[in-house]
């Protein structure tokens, strides 16, 4: 025989209270008397009731259909292929689901006015952690993705950037490349950090020495890229192949090489990391790394659904990235 499931009516009865008051006990609003808190939890314990998410939403003045997506804010966000692609998959997907999206760009500094969605995903986690702190504590249904964060109890869709990153040095060696140089992106993301590590190890596996005048850090701009192709380029034992952390650094060091009279690839190899549209069009059509960020926006969007509708368990997910051969490197 099937369990009769116990409902807030049951812990309002019980408790000698109103559903109203049940409701705000359950969700920790202070207008609710010590007694009449303490007899509902009590009620609550004895019973192991569960509310459903959709009625905390409800009860918090929640719109049901509506989630917020906070993306660290930064210069030129609304040219960034990565930034655009996330909304294009996550609105398409929410559309799908008839999900209203709020768009929410953070400095990291304020307080998130998200209260009344009823989920959250975070579009990295970039001096706003204390933002995803305060929204777990607030048990809103929350998703983070491309960002793998081992130490909260938060559902993660990330791309696997440390094995893309590897394979893409991996590939240059197998081309005979030793001097294999990196522009980095701002390691204060994990991407980046993750693309960094990923080309040491592919050093160390192969047993070639890593270089510290071959490792340049940007912020991933076009311009800090074209300075680390000029630095590397006046090398005096210059490389013969650099992976880049995005394409659209790619682009610009291309740009460099040529100006200073050689060629991609028969001069210098490159190769980049996105596998954004661009890399197809610039003079030389860029080998890169593709990473699923379409993919990661929809598996984003399908997690928090379920996390809203009630579903307990936490997804840790690392989406493969995908070498991609052009035209830009040569073998020496």
């Amino acid at each position: 025989m099937k369990q009769k499931k116990t409902g807030i009516q049951e812990v309002a009865d019980l408790a000698g209270v109103s559903i109203t008051t049940v409701s705000r006990v359950i969700n920790k609003i202070s207008s609710v008397s010590e007694a009449n808190r303490k007899r509902v939890e009590e009620v609550v314990r004895r019973l192991k009731f569960v509310p459903s998410p959709a009625a905390q939403a409800l009860a918090r003045g929640v719109t049901h259909n509506t989630i917020s997506l906070v993306i660290p804010r930064y210069e030129g966000i609304f040219y960034s292929f990565y930034a655009l692609e996330l909304i294009r998959g996550i609105g398409t997907l929410c559309d799908a689901l008839k999900l209203d999206l709020l768009l929410h760009l953070t400095d990291g500094r304020d307080a998130l006015s998200c209260k009344a969605v009823s989920g959250i995903i975070f579009a990295d986690i970039i001096g706003n952690r204390q933002q995803l702190e305060w929204a777990l504590n607030e048990r809103i249904p929350t998703v983070v993705i491309n960002n793998f964060i081992e130490d909260l109890k938060v559902s993660c869709i990330a791309v696997d950037n440390f094995k893309g990153s590897k394979d893409a040095v991996n590939y240059l060696i197998s081309l005979g490349h030793k001097k294999i140089a990196h522009i980095a992106g701002d390691t204060i993301t994990q991407s980046a950090a993750l693309r960094l590590e990923g080309y040491k190890e592919a050093l160390i596996e192969n047993k070639i020495k890593e270089n510290p005048e071959y490792i340049i850090k940007t912020d991933y701009s076009r311009g800090e890229a074209r300075q680390a192709a000029e630095k590397l380029l006046l090398l005096k034992d210059a490389p013969t192949a650099i992976f880049i952390a995005s394409d659209s650094m790619a682009l610009e060091v291309i740009a460099v090489i040529m100006e200073k009279g050689k060629k991609v690839p028969e001069d210098i190899s490159v190769v980049g990391f996105d596998d954004n549209p661009s890399s197809l069009y610039g003079a030389v059509a860029i080998t890169t790394v593709r990473q699923p960020l379409i993919k990661m926006a929809e598996e984003g969007v399908k997690e928090l659904n379920s996390l809203i509708n009630g579903k307990k368990e936490l997804a840790m997910v690392k989406l493969p990235a995908e070498l991609v051969i052009r035209d830009s490197c040569k073998a020496i």
